[in-house]
């Protein structure tokens, strides 16, 4: 209790730290030592971004900014940071756009903008992000705006800055009665932005049409004190507590932007273009933040149908944020999700939201026109596996064909994670430590299927269809995994099988003879015994030749670099020599674990299997043994 309470103590200690307050003589000069202290909010969100650092993977950029909460977006991420933040913070044209993302329910748009939103306030706390703002401003709006317009050009050139805007009516009034105009002693203090404060980050959804007000957008008048100043035009009488004037020197949100009201949209003209709105009895008010909305697909073709929205049309810059593809970024989006919940009685079993993910990413590919590539094989090379016959260029081929369309549409991540749900709740409510199987979550899905009214019976067939799929991978992965816990030093087989192999291919490459072990006689090249493990992966005869030569060319390359070849160093070969190993065990996997009574030698065997699958795997005692008895199924079948 005492350290938590010290870490309190800490904690206010920080806050304490941030707080800064001076006249604006004291701030010019902060931006005289730093000019990016004055920063747009556009720069100020780019900078918040790359801070987190940036590398590239497979041609594409990657912002580690995302990299906990948003998975499988990397291309969206980067057209997003490249195509519009990048050039906005270098206050290009693109600045003037509002931001909207468009994609299907549940793809991680919303998340995107809360990311940003948290994000942003982490940044106003460091020394790099941090804003100032004249004291007592509603809008906190940047103090060089207190420099008249005459003197500008000279201050811009002096400081290294860019001064847009104007002060707001509040300022203004303030500067003249309280200062007499002696804008060098207006007091600037720290602000630290806060959604849940109003500073810098608004949002605004829409509601009843017919009981939504304008004011919540642009503030409104303070009939309270409207009395004492006798007018409207008075800033005294008037609140600036609208989500546009909060929002000023951040960003403002809006949610399902295409459902407002036209008299809503139209401030959004002069925000966009102008940098300015419009509100109450007012001069255009100043106003710096980056308005980003989001909507789906359908909402955003009828917005665009209509003739009547196109001035605004003009004014957006869409950005697709489609699923994601990969099928193991869409696993790490059931673990975080699952990691959120009260799931610590229950045990998920290794490959349940991997079957899930197969599913899920199956239903968002299109299929390919190209000969020779199905949907499963589509969804291996999306994810990085090697497919025969395929090369790294091909994939991107393959992106190109159903580009902005491909991802669009499929299985919401959202009706997936329910159904994940259901299968916990279902199986663990009755139990202190349960286990959900692949099989556990297959099955709800399917079952949520019949549940779900929106579906067409057509796509509903297509569906199962896709389970079936899924259910299919699912089972090589077990056969795979059982008959490897089943070899007796693994590695050491698979060691002496590739060695094996090797010699052999390297002596028909070189079209020499190979020495016995046992009979130390010169022999030919075994080559049943190279055909029985290329036979495993779909080598022809007529491609034998070429394999063997790949093979030998990896081998001397890992040679020249001083490395290791083993056989995972080429993952075709891995996949034959590990299809080699089962195919000569399957016989003793099969008996072992659909024998009803075990014999003391097939029980120490099974034993010995479980705590492998355990101990190595990550399976409880539960989900082993079930696994053995489905395998063993499979193999009888």
């Amino acid at each position: 209790m005492n350290a938590l309470l010290r870490r309190l103590e800490e904690y206010r200690m920080s806050e304490e730290a941030l707080r800064w307050e001076g006249t604006f003589a004291d701030y010019l000069e902060l931006v005289a030592r730093n000019p990016s202290v004055a920063q747009f909010a556009h720069a100020r969100i780019y900078n918040m971004i790359i801070s987190h650092g940036v590398e590239e993977v497979n041609g594409v950029r990657r912002y580690r900014f995302f990299d906990q909460e948003l998975f499988g977006l990397e291309r969206a991420l980067e057209r997003l940071v490249e195509e519009y933040l990048h050039p906005a913070a270098r206050r290009l044209d693109v600045r003037k756009r509002i931001l909207l993302l468009m994609g299907p329910v549940g793809g991680g748009k919303s998340t995107l903008v809360a990311m940003l939103k948290r994000g942003l306030e982490a940044y106003s706390r460091t020394p790099e992000g941090a804003v100032y703002a004249i004291r007592g401003c509603p809008m906190h709006e940047e103090p060089l705006h207190l420099v008249p317009r005459e003197l500008r050009p000279e201050v811009e050139k002096e400081l290294g800055v860019v001064i847009e805007g104007d002060l707001c009516p509040h300022c203004r009034l303030m500067v003249r009665e309280e200062y007499g105009g002696r804008i060098e002693e207006v007091p600037v203090q720290r602000v630290l932005l806060s959604e849940a404060d109003r500073v810098g980050i608004g949002t605004f959804s829409p509601s009843d049409p017919k009981s939504q007000d304008i004011a919540d957008l642009t503030g409104s008048i303070d009939f309270a004190t409207i009395g004492e100043y006798g007018s409207e035009s008075d800033p005294r009488a008037y609140r600036f507590d609208g989500e546009l004037n909060k929002a000023n020197r951040g960003l403002m949100e809006f949610q399902e932007m295409l459902k407002l009201d036209e008299k809503f949209l139209w401030h959004l003209l002069s925000l966009s273009q102008e940098g300015n709105f419009k509100a109450g009895r007012f001069a255009l008010i100043s106003a710096d933040e980056l308005v980003i909305a989001h909507t789906n697909e359908s909402e955003y073709r009828a917005f665009i149908a209509n003739k009547k929205n196109e001035a605004l049309q003009s004014r957006i810059i869409v950005m697709p944020i489609p699923y994601n593809l990969k099928v193991s970024d869409e696993v790490r989006i059931y673990e975080k999700l699952v990691r959120q919940a009260d799931t610590g009685h229950v045990h998920i079993a290794p490959h349940a939201l991997y079957a899930a993910a197969v599913f899920s990413v199956l239903s968002r590919l299109k299929e390919s026109k190209r000969a020779g590539i199905d949907l499963v094989k589509k969804l291996r090379l999306y994810d990085g596996a090697e497919v025969e016959g395929f090369k790294p260029a091909d994939v991107e081929e393959l992106r190109r064909e159903f580009e902005g369309v491909e991802g669009m549409s499929g299985v919401d991540p959202r009706y997936v994670i329910n159904r994940i749900s259901s299968a916990i709740i279902q199986k663990g409510e009755n139990s202190a430590k349960a286990c959900i199987t692949a099989l556990d979550v297959l099955r709800s899905l399917k079952d949520g299927l019949d549940q779900h009214p929106s579906i067409t019976p057509q796509e509903r067939e297509r569906l199962l269809s896709l389970i079936a799929v899924a259910r299919q991978e699912y089972d090589e992965i077990a056969k795979r995994e059982v008959q490897k816990a089943f070899i007796y030093s693994y590695e050491e087989s698979a060691r002496n099988l590739l060695n094996n192999y090797l010699d052999n291919v390297e002596a028909y490459c070189n079209s020499h003879q190979i020495r016995d072990p046992l009979t130390d006689e010169l022999r030919d090249p075994d080559e049943r015994l190279m055909r029985s493990i290329e036979e495993q992966i779909g080598v022809s005869d007529n491609a034998k030749k070429a394999f063997r030569e790949e093979i030998m060319i990896r081998l001397s390359t890992y040679a020249r670099r001083g490395l290791t070849f083993d056989y995972t160093s080429h993952e075709r070969l891995r996949e034959a020599i590990e299809k080699k190993l089962f195919a000569d065990l399957k016989d003793v996997v099969r008996i072992t674990t659909t024998t009803r009574t075990p014999d003391a030698d097939q029980q120490r065997r099974m034993d010995e299997v479980v705590d492998r699958l355990i101990q190595e795997h990550g399976y409880c005692a539960s989900c082993a043994n079930e696994l053995l008895r489905y395998v063993g199924s499979l193999l009888s079948r």
